[in-house]
């Protein structure tokens, strides 16, 4: 029997392949957008489904044809804005100039962070910050989800930054106080579409072995007398007498911070139309989406109740954004499959 040629699988593109230090994703680059508004929304991933649509893509094979396309639901609660936050740039890079916080923050944000003090002087803050605009580089926001308003476990919400669209500064951070304090839903980020990034961490596999977590061929003959043949046959040559980090070894698989980028959003529901995507039974290990929800064409990291951040695409040129189609959405019961 002849031999044949099975390289390593996996890629040495993300190594070191370590666990990531946060479940709640930081999104690192933001997009240029002139329009003012937020560039990105959190949802909890409650499972997938299908739909029936007409395929809209220029030069597809199937253009103009219904087709079977598999989808991902989010169910996305309102985004609570409760800080704004001023950049200036450095020759370290960005660095804080100021902050503006909310002064009246919801209960359940006391179960993540400190309120504010009640002698916090606001207008102080602004002032602050105007009175030195020339210096300000970017302007962001900071927000915090509402898990209790979806079907998690959980009460406690997640804290994170969030760029905003705007020509200069100035007008990002007049926008910025204008939603201070206040919820921003999904309607009001994104449009039924439009491409986005998908940001989360993956689902947790634990230590594994170099065959699953590399793709190795496992060892025959007298190599395999030994932990059944599941290694590799040798971890490098005496020069350089040292082991390279290119060789797969066993270790850390999964919970890795992902993106995929170029997603897009099929549709954009209210809690009132949660009932045309909730499955006979719920979602597996989720429950009914209870809240507004975004369907999004095809699959997004992480398992099922993890937080997926979608961002504005950051690189979307030439994508069409008009919205296909939807001719039917499958509610068949998900239990069992």
């Amino acid at each position: 029997m002849a031999r044949h040629h099975q390289p390593r699988k996996g890629s040495v593109a993300f190594s070191p392949r370590k666990r990531a230090a946060r479940e709640t994703p930081r999104v690192k680059s933001w997009p240029q957008v002139d329009e003012p508004g937020l560039l990105a929304l959190a949802g909890y991933k409650a499972g997938m489904t299908h739909v029936m649509m007409v395929d809209n893509q220029k030069n597809s094979p199937t253009e103009g044809m219904e087709v079977s396309t598999p989808v991902t639901i989010l169910e996305v609660p309102p985004l609570t804005v409760m800080a704004v936050r001023a950049y200036e740039k450095t020759s370290r890079g960005l660095k804080t100039l100021g902050e503006v916080l909310a002064t009246e923050t919801k209960e359940d944000l006391r179960r993540k962070l400190t309120p504010p003090a009640e002698d916090y002087d606001q207008e102080a803050a602004i002032e602050r910050i105007r009175s030195n605009v020339e210096y300000v580089a970017d302007v962001r926001v900071i927000v915090h989800t509402n898990p209790r308003l979806a079907s998690v476990p959980k009460k406690k919400p997640e804290v994170f930054e969030c760029g905003l669209g705007g020509k200069t500064p100035e007008e990002k951070f007049e926008y910025a106080l204008g939603i201070l304090g206040k919820d921003v839903r999904a309607s009001e980020i994104f449009s039924e579409g439009a491409f986005v990034d998908a940001i989360a961490v993956t689902k947790g596999k634990g230590f594994q072995g170099p065959v699953k977590r590399w793709g190795i061929r496992i060892q025959y003959g007298k190599a395999a007398r030994s932990s059944k043949g599941r290694h590799i046959g040798s971890l490098g040559p005496w020069t350089p007498s040292r082991t390279m980090w290119t060789v797969p070894q066993a270790g850390q698989m999964g919970y890795h911070r992902r993106t995929e980028y170029n997603k897009q959003i099929l549709k954009i529901g209210d809690a009132s139309e949660a009932d045309q995507v909730n499955p006979s039974g719920g979602f597996v290990r989720y429950g009914l989406v209870r809240n507004d929800y975004v369907m999004v064409k095809g699959s997004v990291p992480g398992p099922t109740k993890r937080l997926v951040v979608l961002r504005k695409a950051i690189r979307a040129a030439g994508k069409q954004e008009e919205a296909p189609q939807i001719n039917y959405i499958s509610t068949a019961s998900k239990q069992g499959v």
